[in-house]
């Protein structure tokens, strides 16, 4: 019959069929082709090649150099206008920038200068190389937790912070050699493994961390543990009670409470988000002058202290490659990596989507990559764009990524001119800002959206929390990233399965869970299999549907109706199907004719009936028992019930 749609003619008589139509095997490919395609659709879903075709060499390199900087693509049409709307915004991010810089370095136990040389180079580089307009790119609390945590457990950076510096700064190159290699490689599906549900969980677990380590500096504490977890945090705090500064704690309250207040004040008014924006730098010099005229560095008030002037120094003899810190190193840098990139592209499109455009994940991956490796030969530690400075580069109107140039270039100001002018910032100051900026991370709606939705999510979350504050930030990494693996092999390994019935006055067919008032087909039981068939799920399957088989015969029996002759496989949402899988639709033929019925199969997709035509799976059931919708089938099924004895595989009255 080959493979063109098989007919059954209108028969005389009761059972009349109009016409029956078989699902066809699709034309060969070459085996090259085919594996061709696949491999574009896995690495090149976006086809970023599309735009150099049918265009001469020369064209082709202009279009090559915008791909990798697309400030080349956007600069040559870049208004006064908008230069004017850059400019506010990247001065407010500037102001910002600063205070968050230098408490961010702080927090990962690197010299607060780091914090301002982090929000020079890298913007310059992202500025040319990002695809993003919105993302305001400098240094992040998470990923400072993560490097003072990974790294402090193999150096102290009290004892030894001239080699700890040296392994931030490798960690950094290592992140952005990963993160370049994964936009190279378009390997940027690798991040999508962390979760919405994991990223919530895990960011709330880390800002909760972060704020508990902050209670050093709210307290005056001299001396305070390196563990992250809640427990060994809270032990260290009230152990030394003796040691506590009420002037340190009295001035960090009374500024978290002047941040918390000009944030609610720019949240109930969005244009007034510059109050919010200004507020920790105005919080700085505050802070400083109070400090100053006080003498309150004489009464236990901890400064910053003494800031170099200048620009980044090279780093690039600094960075460490031999053994035995390397592989420390090579981890601490990998795994802040994978988060810096996970938050960056996240935020980036969340804003690409209020503006209505498209930011490309793998390009942001490679300009990320290439800014931190730059950032790691200039005394800078890793860096991505923030969700709290990005929403102030967003509500200050930013037009494109030369906002991160004037940032950068307030920043380099600062570095030339005004570091004396922080020496005697309070670091209660900076604790607060940090507290304030670690709230706004603590998403608990987000947390509540997701138990309404889907509680396994929402288990996804409160693992990733948990262990992040009771374990470390590792753990708590480990705990969400497995969380979601095991669901992901669960809903492979335990595909769900239903049963159809025949939703009234229509030829639709639908699972009678969701419609209830959907009417069994006398005689025949639908089944539709709800994902791609693997080696992982067939047992599972082969097993389920002969217990569905077993469950709809005792219902039969019961209920005294039609007894079951025709067994069908809805095989629509069946994107794929193994070997395994095909020797269990093989198993479950046998077992069929053993009990005396008969299998059909409707809709299968193009990649699975190549599959079945190769196994012979096809030449052994008959074409003419494959359909192209479970209608069709049942049609079918209905003229034989109708024209041939029960049980009966004789097709000869259907020709």
């Amino acid at each position: 019959m080959g493979n063109a749609d098989l007919v059954f003619p209108a028969s005389s008589g009761t059972g009349k069929v109009e016409g029956v139509r078989h699902a066809a095997v699709p034309p060969p490919q070459p085996s090259l082709k085919s594996l061709k395609s696949k491999v574009k659709e896995t690495f090149f879903p976006d086809d970023p090649f599309r735009q150099f075709k049918n265009r001469p060499a020369s064209q082709k390199l202009v279009l090559g150099l915008q791909y990798f900087f697309p400030i080349l693509e956007w600069a040559p049409r870049y208004k006064f206008s908008d230069f004017k709307s850059d400019l506010v915004s990247g001065i407010t991010i500037a102001s910002l920038a600063i205070p968050q810089g230098i408490s961010y370095a702080k927090l990962a136990n690197l010299p607060p200068i780091l914090g301002l040389y982090s929000s020079f180079v890298p913007p310059l580089v992202y500025a040319m190389m990002g695809s993003s307009k919105d993302l305001a790119v400098g240094t992040v609390a998470v990923a400072s937790l993560l490097i003072a945590s990974m790294l402090g457990k193999e150096v102290s950076p009290v004892e030894n912070p001239s080699l700890y510096l040296h392994l931030a700064f490798t960690a950094t190159f290592f992140a952005g050699l990963f993160q370049a290699a994964l936009g190279f490689l378009r390997l940027g599906f690798i991040v999508d493994f962390l979760s919405h549900a994991t990223i919530v969980g895990f960011m709330a677990g880390a800002a909760t961390v972060v704020c508990l380590q902050q209670l050093k500096g709210m307290l005056g504490l001299q001396h305070f543990t390196s563990a992250t977890d809640i427990v060994s945090v809270m032990r260290s705090v009230f152990s030394q009670t003796h040691q506590w500064r009420w002037e340190s704690a009295v001035l960090g309250c009374g500024f978290l409470f002047f941040l918390l207040l000009t944030r609610f004040f720019s949240k109930r008014r969005p244009k007034l988000f510059w109050i919010s924006a200004a507020a920790p730098l105005t919080s700085v010099i505050l802070g400083s002058v109070l400090v100053y005229l006080t003498h309150a560095e004489k009464h236990g008030v901890q400064v910053v202290g003494y800031l170099k002037k200048g620009l980044n120094p090279p780093s690039a003899d600094l960075l460490v490659f031999t053994s035995p810190y390397m592989m420390t190193a090579l981890k601490t840098g990998i795994i802040t990596g994978v988060i810096a990139l996970a938050e960056g592209i996240a935020v980036g499109r969340s804003f690409a989507m209020f503006k209505n455009y498209h930011i490309d994940g793998n390009k942001e991956m490679i300009a990320f990559g290439m800014m931190n490796m730059a950032g790691s030969c200039t005394s800078c530690y890793l860096t991505t764009g923030p969700f709290s400075r990005s929403a102030v580069n967003f509500n200050a109107g930013c037009k494109t990524a030369v906002s991160n140039i004037v940032m950068a270039t307030a920043v380099m100001i600062t570095l030339l001119f005004l570091t004396p002018l922080f020496h005697y910032t309070p670091l209660v100051v900076l604790s607060s800002i940090i507290i304030a900026a670690m709230l706004g991370l603590i998403d608990y709606e987000a947390a509540l959206h997701l138990w309404k939705i889907d509680k396994v999510d929402f288990c996804v979350c409160i693992g990733a929390y948990a262990g992040v504050v009771f374990g470390s930030v590792e753990i708590g990494l480990v705990i969400a990233v497995s969380i979601s693996m095991l669901r992901l092999l669960l809903f492979v390994a335990r595909p769900r399965t239903f049963v159809l019935g025949n939703i009234p006055d229509s030829t639709i067919y639908r699972s009678k869970d969701q419609y209830p008032a959907a009417n069994n087909v006398p005689g025949i039981l639908i089944l539709q299999i709800d994902a791609p068939i693997y080696f992982a799920n067939a047992s599972y399957l082969r097993e389920r549907i002969s217990r569905w088989i077993v469950e709809e015969e005792d219902r039969l029996k019961v209920s005294g109706e039609t007894s079951l002759q025709y067994v069908i496989l809805d095989m629509s949402a069946v994107a794929s199907i193994d070997t395994s899988g095909i020797s269990m639709l093989e198993e479950v033929k046998k077992n069929i004719d053993r009990v005396g019925l008969k299998l059909a199969l409707a809709n299968p997709g193009s990649d699975v009936m190549k599959k079945l035509e190769r196994a012979k799976f096809i030449e052994h059931i008959g074409q003419e028992w494959i359909f192209l919708t479970v209608g069709e089938a049942v049609k079918a099924c209905n003229f034989m019930l109708h024209t041939c004895k029960p049980g009966s595989t004789d097709t000869s009255n259907m020709v």
